[in-house]
């Protein structure tokens, strides 16, 4: 899967749909898939930290490759999201 800037807005938007008016605290992003990302994909993942952050939740990453790791320490990211191997245990999430 490629997240660009065609993915990207079809995640964004469903995201923010969920999200919207509901009492959701994290946000998980399973990268086990992902073979490509842009800044498309940075900005959707920065824009869904910033409204968790804001909510009072959190941004989560799953299954991040190599490729997909160094994308996102070198924009920085990686300092603000939690990553994890697999899924996280639910107590994470609350």
């Amino acid at each position: 899967m490629e997240l660009d800037h065609h993915s990207a807005e079809k995640i964004r938007t469903g995201a923010d749909k969920i999200v919207q008016g509901r009492n959701i605290r994290s946000i998980v992003f399973d990268f086990g898939k992902t073979n490509f990302m842009d800044s498309s994909g940075i900005g959707m993942i920065m824009g869904r930290y910033k409204d968790m952050r804001f909510m009072g939740g959190t941004v989560i990453a799953v299954r991040v490759n190599e490729r997909v790791r160094r994308i996102l320490t070198l924009s920085g990211i990686y300092k603000m999201i939690e990553i994890y191997e697999g899924l996280p245990q639910q107590s994470t999430l609350n």
